[in-house]
């Protein structure tokens, strides 16, 4: 994103051991050439939208699986020492393209592990839901529409999702490139937050700052798009037999893996991980993380 890299070098400066680079994950030689005296690579390009992958389906595969090959040939060949990749929580009983896509881009990082032969460099894949605030967010929508139009649009209000911060993503991801022994997969711990109580919130807090009348908002449910799913999913009942977990995180091994190695894990509880049989955290609780970030 050239206008972003702007932004950011204006805003850290000129450092020596930084560089900038424009580039196609898409793209072997791009890829391999950034990769040049590098340690470490958290690989999170992605086609992320479900809807666009839906409509676009090929141009997902390029992106998302095409791409993650790209990283694993590169990685090996510039002897990087860890790669961390970056999944969803669609991946899990996959219902659209997007998840389809990063599963298969899962088992290319997890097979990795095994194909590599006698390259050093360690694989490992994260797991998490939707990061409030990142780009795509549904929170600056819904302020927009309550702004300009009075109304809210939303699929639909009982809908669940798991949610965490930035901030928090980051640091779960950066234990988890600590933790990686190779092939694993990591299933970030995250809360649950109905949609509804989400949506309330954003109406309650933009209606309060612009001294709007709350009960002039229309809500308007429209139903699920192509490929949406109710809930998601972080881990299988299948994964959770053999899962292993960490005080923030549950960790799957690789099936090319030695559970030796892991000695600060116990065994995980069996059954599914999912956004439906979760304890949804209070609408204050919504309230106060949304603020945190600064988003209302």
């Amino acid at each position: 994103d050239e206008y972003k890299q702007f932004n950011l070098q204006n805003e850290i400066g000129q450092r020596e051991n930084l560089r900038f680079l424009i580039g196609d994950i898409r793209n072997y030689d791009r890829v391999l050439s950034a990769m040049s005296d590098i340690d470490y690579v958290f690989h999170t390009a992605a086609m992320k939208h479900v809807s666009s992958c839906e409509y676009n389906p090929y141009e997902a595969v390029l992106t998302n699986i095409v791409g993650t090959n790209n990283v694993i040939k590169a990685a090996i060949a510039q002897n990087v020492k860890k790669v961390v990749f970056t999944s969803s929580d669609k991946a899990i009983s996959p219902t659209n393209n997007y998840g389809a896509t990063k599963l298969t881009a899962e088992r290319l990082i997890t097979s990795a592990e095994y194909s590599k032969g006698t390259a050093k460099t360690i694989f490992s894949s994260v797991r998490f839901g939707n990061v409030i605030g990142s780009r795509g967010s549904v929170v600056p929508l819904f302020k927009r529409q309550i702004l300009n139009q009075k109304k809210v649009t939303v699929t639909d209000l009982s809908m669940s999702r798991f949610m965490m911060t930035l901030n928090q993503a980051t640091e779960l991801t950066i234990k988890a490139l600590k933790e990686s022994k190779g092939g694993e997969t990591f299933v970030l711990k995250m809360p649950v937050i109905l949609l509804k109580d989400l949506l309330f919130v954003v109406m309650e807090e933009t209606c309060k700052e612009y001294h709007l009348n709350y009960e002039e908002i229309e809500i308007q449910e429209i139903g699920l798009r192509p490929g949406e799913k109710m809930y998601e999913e972080l881990m299988t009942f299948d994964e959770s037999t053999f899962a292993l977990e960490l005080t923030d995180m549950f960790l799957i091994p690789s099936n090319f893996g030695n559970l030796n190695l892991y000695q600060n894990a116990y065994k995980a509880p069996q059954g599914t991980y999912s956004s439906e049989n979760q304890e949804p955290i209070s609408k204050e609780e919504v309230c106060q993380l949304l603020k945190s970030e600064g988003l209302i």
